[in-house]
């Protein structure tokens, strides 16, 4: 068994809440490691969460200005040597099928560093990154460290609702945010994916506080039960429709587009039942998709919801919004939609889909003058590659 292997093993038999003492431990002793430091994002993706044991003093790093943060925005390695110093700091993205999580820094005896010492400090990470996702269903320890603002009690479902920020495989990648990150309330996003189809899920609930996130979460669960019992795609959004107006009787209802892609082909189901609206990508030209709107989840009783087609190709980026980002109003009368939102997206023709929903909120609050935006805003990117056209 090699190093990196006796490590993630190591990692795999530790606590929950004891991840970093472990993996301390085992890179001391496996690669005489001076010190291992773990930094993880927070939930607005601006700053980098010094991870650490009771008793130290921690330090929390930007994302957008420092060392570490070039690495996670990067997703490469990056090795910082100090001639005055006796230590060299391996810096390594963690993430897990795509969903960045953090940085971890590696402090090593200064002296030549082997290109396979490097590998193994990469497969070290990647194998913290699974750990941590399993860790969090034991412990509070991650999801607390990661708060740099308290989170409301709304946003808290909605975060916990969220299959995560990021996918990769080899046929699509995705990556997703909402804002505001400490106090969002109805908008929400799901995924599944499958051996031969992606299912993606936008969702926007009506209301303020704890009743949208409530609505949004029984909408999203309905949804998971009716696709996981193989209903069709128009067939899943009316069986969400009845549970929410079962509940509500038409007094809430929440706006949803709901997708089914399949990988062999890119034929694309989808039902839009409500506000959320999907820019699509392609040859430099941006261009929004129009669909047929149908009412929204619970505002009518026993609504016949159908599926539209239309066909992704590789190399397509498709860019999800809700109206709190395609409807907000900067100086001017128009809305970020009417032209500033396509130029964003074209702006990020050059990012990785992780990095996108991010510039693309940062375009948004420039446009507002940083003024703390009125609305959720949800941004969800999907880069379209198809099998039998992999990197």
């Amino acid at each position: 068994m090699n190093r990196s292997e006796t490590v993630a093993r190591a990692l795999r038999g530790a606590p929950p809440h004891g991840l970093l003492t472990v993996l301390r431990e085992a890179l001391a002793e496996d690669y005489g490691a001076v010190s291992a430091e773990l930094f993880l994002a927070d939930y607005g993706l601006k700053t980098l969460c010094h991870i650490s044991e009771p008793g130290e003093c921690t330090e929390d790093l930007s994302v957008f200005n420092s060392v570490v943060g070039r690495v996670f925005g990067s997703q490469s390695g990056f090795v910082e040597s100090d001639a005055e110093s006796a230590v060299t700091a391996v810096h390594l993205p963690v993430s897990a099928r795509g969903d960045r999580l953090g940085v971890l820094t590696v402090e090593l005896k200064a002296g030549d560093l082997p290109k396979e010492t490097l590998g193994d400090l990469a497969h070290v990470a990647n194998a913290l990154g699974h750990e941590i996702l399993v860790a969090e269903r034991d412990t509070d320890l991650y999801r607390s460290a990661r708060r740099r603002d308290r989170l409301t009690l709304a946003a808290e479902i909605q975060w916990d609702l969220l299959p995560g920020r990021a996918y990769e495989c080899p046929e699509y990648s995705l990556g997703a945010q909402l804002e505001p990150a400490y106090a969002v309330r109805g908008d929400n996003f799901d995924w599944s994916a499958e051996p031969d189809r992606l299912n993606l899920s936008i969702t926007n609930g009506m209301g303020e506080g704890i009743n949208a996130s409530l609505l949004s979460n029984l909408a999203v669960n309905a949804l998971r039960n009716a696709r996981r019992g193989g209903l069709p795609l128009a067939d899943q959004v009316a069986l969400a429709d009845k549970a929410v107006y079962a509940q509500h009787r038409g007094e809430c209802y929440l706006d949803v587009l709901s997708l089914d892609f399949d990988i062999d082909t890119g034929a694309v189901e989808a039902v839009d039942a409500g506000s959320p609206r999907l820019y699509l990508l392609r040859d430099d030209q941006v261009s929004q998709t129009p669909f047929e709107a149908q009412l929204p989840l619970g505002m009518a009783e026993d609504t016949v919801y159908t599926a539209q087609g239309f066909e992704a190709e590789p190399g397509d980026r498709l860019v999800f919004v809700s109206d709190g980002v395609f409807d907000a109003r900067g100086n001017s009368k128009e809305t970020f939609g009417d032209r500033a939102l396509a130029r964003a997206v074209l702006a990020t023709r050059l990012l990785p889909a992780a990095s996108v929903p991010q510039e693309v909120l940062r375009h948004l609050s420039t446009y507002q003058d940083g003024r703390e935006a009125t609305d959720d805003a949800l941004v969800v990117c999907l880069d379209w590659r198809g099998r039998g056209h992999r990197e």
